[in-house]
């Protein structure tokens, strides 16, 4: 990085601070944010990084901590980044619009299903994944940059001898250059656990006994292979005997990465096989796509690792027997510039927190009334025509900066969420001559409502399945 470049990144990083922990001369109180439109232009046209393939990690006070990056940080390339962000909005619709179909489905089989189990598989998949951020692992003595996915319990990589697999820069894992690695059997409780973790039974090969998977994902995208054991290192913790899916056939929109990494509830989650190493705790702190920014991902409860500039507040997660390795949170109320925002659809439903899905969907009621409250205060500026799923736009082109209210979530219990001010408005054009709200509606009242990973940007978001709480604290996200 140049030391302009450099300059830059430490400009943002220090408005960022100041205007979102309400201090100094950047704002109003608590009510209002200072956006500096300029130096985020600047920086978006600034170095971006060749390579994701190697982030770092450290242990520190018993926990572990994964350097994580966006992978758009990844692509190699600046080119048509006005495209890229375009799709982006894209595939996101059409993810939301598959997980709310699926949700449906499983909400009809229940009455039928629960006569006959106390659990009903679920099908984890593409419209239910982390698909934007990435860390790097260790498995069978080899580095495997992997997607990190709250919304997925099988961890898989791509494997040699490899039938139909996509192009990643890292070599395929080779189980043959393993001496820890060892096949799954079919009779096996892992292999059992394949029902719950994946929606599909553990399938027994012709010639062999291991025991084969597949998961299958909403937009045609899957993974098949033989289901295997292998020692895997998280930074300097060690964990024998973990289980993943040994990928021999897969197809679908998973980028650079060699693989995925299941942080959901089930048996077969890295959270559940690490429960006697972590304590069933993970947290994350998710970074921007821009300039050479990086987040942290760290397993355990130590809450002094963090950096966080507020306390951190819980919330119970809502059981959700039909979906149960994901995770769903009682949202009470928001606020806008201080404002609080009048509806009587709060706290009538659970909402899904997901680092896969980019932009917050609103009840249509609610997400009216958030509309109305912030045009009122966001007053003044032109409009520009909305796009795809936002329709809340203006041109900022003219401008050098702007303050905007500020965005509050609250949670049953007491716990809130603030809006980073990078989570506020999604750059529809790098000119900022289309700037639209970050928020969303659904289509209709009883869809399920989610909370994106652009509005939990510089939060520190904690997951505790052995208290069943989420955790929520302002966080400037930074590996180092």
């Amino acid at each position: 990085m140049s030391l302009c470049q450099y300059s830059i990144l430490c400009l943002l990083l220090f408005v960022l601070f100041f205007t979102s922990s309400g201090n100094g001369a950047f704002g109003h109180a608590d009510n209002e944010l200072l956006l500096p439109l300029k130096t985020l232009q600047r920086i978006q046209h600034s170095h971006y990084g060749p390579s994701c393939s190697s982030q770092k990690s450290r242990s520190e006070n018993g926990a572990t901590i994964l350097e994580m990056k966006h992978k758009d940080y990844c692509s190699r390339s600046r080119d048509d980044l006005n495209g890229r962000l375009k799709k982006q909005l894209v595939a996101d619709d059409i993810r939301v619009r598959s997980m709310q179909s699926h949700i449906k489905n499983i909400s009809s089989q229940q009455v039928e299903t629960l006569s006959q189990t106390t659990r009903i598989p679920i099908t984890s998949g593409v419209t239910m994944q982390t698909l934007n951020y990435i860390v790097t692992v260790t498995l069978g003595g080899r580095n495997m940059t992997v997607i990190v996915d709250t919304g997925s319990d099988l961890t898989w990589v791509q494997c040699q001898p490899c039938r139909l697999c996509y192009n990643q820069p890292e070599p395929l894992f080779n189980p043959s250059f393993s001496s820890s690695y060892r096949s799954v059997v079919c009779n096996s409780s892992a292999c059992q656990s394949l029902v719950s973790a994946t929606g599909n039974s553990g399938l027994c090969g012709t010639n062999s006994q291991a025991c084969n998977y597949l998961v299958s994902y909403g937009d045609g995208s899957y993974t098949k292979g033989e289901l295997g054991q292998e020692h895997l290192v998280l930074g300097n913790s060690s964990v024998d005997n973990f289980v993943f899916g040994c990928g021999r056939n897969n197809r679908g929109l998973f980028g650079l990465a060699s693989g995925l990494m299941g942080l959901g509830r089930s048996d077969l989650s890295l959270i559940s096989q690490t429960s006697n190493v972590f304590g069933g705790v993970f947290s994350y702190c998710l970074p921007s796509t821009d300039a050479e920014s990086s987040g942290s991902l760290v397993f355990g409860g130590d809450a002094s690792v963090f950096k966080n500039s507020t306390p951190i507040s819980y919330t119970k997660m809502v059981p959700n027997p039909q979906l149960f390795s994901f995770y769903f949170l009682n949202l009470t109320g928001m606020t806008i510039g201080g404002v609080v925002v009048q509806d009587s659809s709060f706290g009538q439903s659970g909402f899904l927190i997901d680092s896969g899905t980019v932009i917050t969907r609103l009840p249509p009621s609610i997400y009216k009334a958030v509309k109305a409250e912030f045009l009122k205060q966001f007053s003044g500026y032109p409009f520009a025509q909305g796009y795809s799923i936002l329709d809340t736009c203006f041109d900022l082109s003219a401008y050098e900066e702007v303050n905007i209210p500020t965005i509050k979530i609250y949670f049953d219990g007491g716990a809130e969420m603030e809006v980073d001010v990078a989570g506020v408005f999604y750059f529809v054009k790098s000119d900022a001559s289309q700037v639209c709200l970050a928020l969303a509606s659904l289509q209709y009242e009883d869809e399920t409502g989610i909370i994106g990973n652009f509005q939990q940007r510089n939060t520190r978001v904690i997951y505790d399945t052995k208290q069943s709480q989420v955790g929520f604290a302002k966080e400037t996200c930074s590996f180092m």
